[in-house]
């Protein structure tokens, strides 16, 4: 890969390619989200939630890398967007609050115990 892909790849003001690789990593994931709860698919049934949230945050992800290109370039779609973005953000931690940490409060000594860090 190219030094100058890359620069261009991560150029958010000026490029989107980033952002629609993101929505489309997330719609990837949805579409495991879904596949996932068939029965032939009983091996990965347990990560089904991981996949419906994951889905969620690259699509999040997303629409943030979006909005850096629309705030220089469409400043009336950047207006919109940004409420939803603020939307978004919430669910997206209300999700993972309920159901990937199953309601327990986040401490960051347990994070550095397990040696995640």
């Amino acid at each position: 890969m190219s030094e100058k892909f890359t620069d261009d790849l991560f150029d958010l003001k000026n490029d989107r390619r980033l952002s629609i690789y993101l929505y489309r990593a997330g719609f990837a994931a949805w579409l495991l989200y879904i596949v996932s709860g068939a029965p032939f698919m009983q091996s990965v049934r347990v990560y089904r939630t991981d996949f419906g949230v994951f889905s969620f945050f690259l699509m999040v992800m997303g629409l943030s890398a979006s909005m850096i290109y629309d705030y220089y370039h469409h400043p009336a779609e950047f207006a919109q967007k940004r409420k939803w973005l603020a939307f978004s953000y919430l669910v997206l931690g209300c999700l993972v609050y309920f159901l990937i940490l199953h309601n327990k409060p986040v401490a960051l000594p347990h994070f550095f115990g397990q040696g995640v860090f």
